[in-house]
C-alpha cells in the first residue's frame, strides 16, 4: 500500500482524514506541531507514525517524507482571527515555506501532492457561478496567502511527481478535533446550548461541505491516475445558502433531534464579514466524477448526536474549539 504523510493531521480535518486512511489500509505518518494536542489520533494503530514536528524545519521534514508516496498538505494557522494574531509568524507557516516543503518533496521522492487551499480565496463575487477560472480577490491575508501558493506547487508537476490542489467551501460537521468556528458548527452549537441562533448578517452567500465528503476526497485523490489530476485545481462544494438560510435549516433540525427545545429562536445582527460567493463543483464532477454524498442537515445531526452524547463538553468555555482562542494560549513561535 501507499504511504500517506498528512501535514497537519492531527488537527480539525486531519482527525476525520487519518483514520479514513488507516481504514482503507494505508501506513499513515501524521506531522504536526500538535497545538491541539493528539489525543485524538488512533495511536494504537500500528500502521500510524505520528511526529511532533514544525513545517518550517525543512530538514525534518524532508526526513519524515522518506519512503512516502503522497503528502495531503493540510497544516496552516486556520481562519483569519488565528493568523492575525501574529501576521510574520502565520505567514511563515503558511506561505514562506510552502515551497521549501514542495521541494523537499521531491527529493525525497514522493510521488503526489495533495493540497488544500480554500474557496474563500474568491472573496466577494456576483458571478452566479464561480468557477476555478475566477479571479481570486482574498479579503484577508488568510485568504491572499492560501491563494499564493498555489502557483508555487503548480510549476513543480512533473511526470514523476503530480500536484493537485483542491479549494474546499467551508467544512462543516464533527470531528473528534472540534472546531467550534465554522458557521454551520458555530450555528449548531447557539442553538443545542443556548436556544437562539445569532446571525451576522444573514445575506452572505456561503458554500459549505461535509467533513466527511472533503475527507473522502483527499483519500479518494491518492489512487486517481495522475492523468485526471495532474496539474488541476478543483472547487469542492455541495450546497451554497446564504447565512440565513443555513440558520434556518440548523433550527429546523435541532428542533427535530431536541424536541423539548424547542422553539429555537434566530436573531439577526450586522456582520462585517461580507465573504459571499456561489461556487461551481462543475468541473470535478465532470472531470472525476466526484460529487458530495452528505448535507448540510447530515452535518448538523452528527453534532446534535456528539452533543447527546456527551463528547463536547464545555462547549462555550473550553478553548480547544475554538482556534483563535488556543493560540492565544499557546503563543508558540
Amino acid at each position: 500500500m501507499k504511504k500517506v504523510l498528512v501535514t497537519g493531521g492531527a488537527g480539525y480535518k486531519g482527525s476525520v482524514l487519518v483514520p479514513t486512511l488507516l481504514d482503507k489500509g494505508y501506513p499513515v505518518v501524521v506531522y504536526d506541531w500538535m497545538l491541539f494536542g493528539d489525543d485524538h489520533l488512533p495511536k494504537s494503530d500500528p500502521r500510524l507514525t505520528v511526529i511532533k514536528g514544525d513545517i518550517r524545519d525543512i530538514p525534518a521534514l524532508e526526513t519524515a517524507m522518506q519512503g512516502v508516496d503522497t503528502v495531503i498538505h493540510l497544516a496552516c494557522i486556520s481562519n483569519d482571527p488565528s493568523f492575525e494574531l501574529d501576521e510574520t509568524l502565520s505567514k511563515s507557516i503558511n506561505y514562506d515555506c510552502f515551497e521549501d516543503g514542495v521541494k523537499a518533496a521531491v527529493r525525497a521522492g514522493v510521488q503526489r501532492f495533495i493540497c488544500a487551499s480554500t474557496s474563500s480565496v474568491y472573496g466577494v463575487s456576483d458571478a452566479p457561478e464561480v468557477t476555478e477560472e475566477h479571479p481570486l480577490v482574498p479579503l484577508t491575508l488568510y485568504n491572499r496567502f492560501k491563494g499564493m501558493t498555489e502557483p508555487l506547487l503548480l510549476k513543480y508537476q512533473s511526470p514523476s511527481f503530480t500536484t493537485v490542489i483542491i479549494r474546499p467551501a467551508t467544512v462543516c460537521g464533527y470531528s473528534p478535533r472540534l472546531r467550534l468556528d465554522l458557521t454551520v458548527n458555530i450555528l449548531t452549537n447557539h442553538a443545542v446550548n443556548k436556544g437562539q441562533i445569532t446571525v451576522f448578517g444573514g445575506t452572505q452567500k456561503r458554500p459549505n461541505i461535509h467533513i466527511d465528503d472533503v475527507t473522502g476526497l483527499y483519500a479518494d485523490l491518492i489512487e486517481r491516475p495522475a492523468g485526471q489530476i495532474a496539474g488541476e485545481t478543483f472547487n469542492a462544494g455541495y450546497e451554497n445558502f446564504t447565512v440565513a438560510e443555513l440558520a434556518e435549516q440548523v433550527k429546523r433540525v435541532v428542533e427535530q433531534e431536541f424536541p423539548e427545545k424547542a422553539p429555537i429562536s434566530i436573531v439577526t445582527t450586522p456582520s462585517n464579514d461580507l465573504r459571499s460567493y456561489h461556487v461551481s463543483s462543475k468541473k470535478i464532477l465532470q472531470k472525476l466524477g466526484w460529487k458530495p454524498q452528505r448535507s448540510i442537515e447530515d452535518a448538523v445531526r452528527d453534532l446534535c448526536r456528539a452533543f447527546r452524547q456527551g463528547k463536547i463538553p464545555n462547549s462555550f468555555d473550553d478553548d480547544r474549539y475554538y482556534n483563535v482562542r488556543t493560540c492565544k494560549l499557546q503563543a508558540v513561535q
